[in-house]
């Protein structure tokens, strides 16, 4: 069979993941990104994301969940990286809340391992959280922590290891179907491939070929809180939270820098950018403010005062749902695209897939919630 030549455009994770699993199976592959791999620019960045299994956004991703947490491992394996700490993980909130009783269900429809804690068995057991007198927490065993950065640069090394050619500050001037595939401008120098995978992360607007999807950029802010026991908020002790309070919510992550927990306060919004090099590199001082007082009411291990403040784009859809699969009204070419905040964890699997649909054109894993012609574009 001919080697089919592809161009991946992004190497955020999941490009990188893409990239791993084409060259893998033979595919001569050429990764291009405007920066360098491992960037802080768009929404594979910021140190640590979650892994979980018990799924708030539908049941329909347990299955791959599953099959993407052997593929972590399989990474793992293949450039003897650490990159994966199921340290378990909490959804706390009142016994009433949406995302409180979507995990259970999720748990209990496909038979995940899971605990329903009380107020004061989340006081005996995780300390470092103020739970109150009317809430519970879902504890998931299967939930960890995984480290972005090193995993984006692991999947790039297994890809060019596989044959793969990355091209590193190499932007994307233009993108054009020609009468054999496509044709990529980059930095003066032409590149003829078979088929293109667009995978470009919160930079999916300004690409022509796209601008048609219904992509957004927003921005999403994570802080930094001083541990004052760090022994205790340390991944064998502290796992991932949702915290869902009627005075504030967010994502918490244990310690990986031997200093400080991560925050990525929700309540304050990720608000709209016009694109991620309109980025803030900073929050305002009344973000600040807020987010201190969300880790003063609920985060009693920390210093309430953020010692780092980090801005991150991400592209969400209006369902927060990522558009993947066949890019409408053209031919070969496939889009992998607004992951809406939850798609780093699944990465490997939605690699897996890409690699399915550029190489015959189907997949055996249930996306069909992901196609991106369901809001008629």
């Amino acid at each position: 069979m001919t080697t089919r030549r592809i161009a991946i455009i992004g190497t955020g994770v999941i490009g990188a993941m893409t990239a791993w699993q084409l060259s893998r199976r033979g595919a001569e592959v050429l990764a291009f990104d405007a920066h360098s791999p491992g960037h802080d620019r768009g929404a594979s960045a910021g140190e640590s994301r979650i892994f979980r299994t018990a799924y708030k956004e539908g049941a329909n991703y347990v299955p791959l969940l599953r099959r993407s947490g052997d593929l972590w491992r399989d990474l793992e394996r293949a450039t003897g990286t650490g990159l994966l700490t199921l340290c378990g993980g909490l959804t706390l909130g009142s016994a009433g809340h949406p995302d409180v009783q979507a995990v259970q269900r999720c748990a209990r429809e496909h038979g995940l391992a899971h605990e329903i804690l009380g107020a004061h068995e989340v006081a005996k057991r995780f300390p470092q959280h103020t739970a109150d007198e009317d809430e519970v927490a879902v504890f998931d065993p299967a939930a960890g922590v995984l480290r972005p950065e090193p995993a984006v640069q692991a999947a790039l090394h297994a890809a060019v290891d596989a044959g793969a050619t990355l091209l590193p500050h190499h932007p994307v001037h233009e993108v054009a179907e020609t009468a054999a595939g496509w044709r990529i401008t980059s930095e003066g120098r032409h590149f003829d491939v078979d088929h293109v995978v667009f995978a470009p992360g919160p930079w999916a607007p300004r690409l022509e070929p796209l601008r048609g999807l219904p992509v957004e950029v927003r921005m999403i802010t994570a802080c930094w809180f001083a541990a004052r026991d760090q022994a205790a908020h340390r991944p064998d002790r502290l796992p991932i939270a949702i915290r869902r309070h009627p005075e504030a919510a967010f994502s918490c992550f244990p310690s990986l820098d031997g200093v400080s927990i991560k925050i990525v306060p929700h309540h304050l919004g990720f608000p709209v950018v016009e694109g991620p090099d309109a980025l803030p590199r900073t929050a305002a001082p009344e973000f600040a403010r807020a987010a201190s007082a969300a880790a003063a009411r609920l985060l009693p291990g920390v210093v309430p005062h953020p010692i780092r403040i980090t801005t991150y784009a991400e592209g969400f859809t209006p369902d927060d749902h990522a558009l993947l699969g066949a890019l409408p009204g053209v031919r070969s070419a496939t889009v992998m695209t607004g992951f809406s905040g939850h798609g780093f964890k699944l990465a490997p699997v939605f690699g897996e897939i890409g690699a399915d649909l550029v190489l015959t054109g189907g997949t055996g894993h249930d996306i069909g919630h992901l196609d991106p012609s369901r809001f008629g574009a």
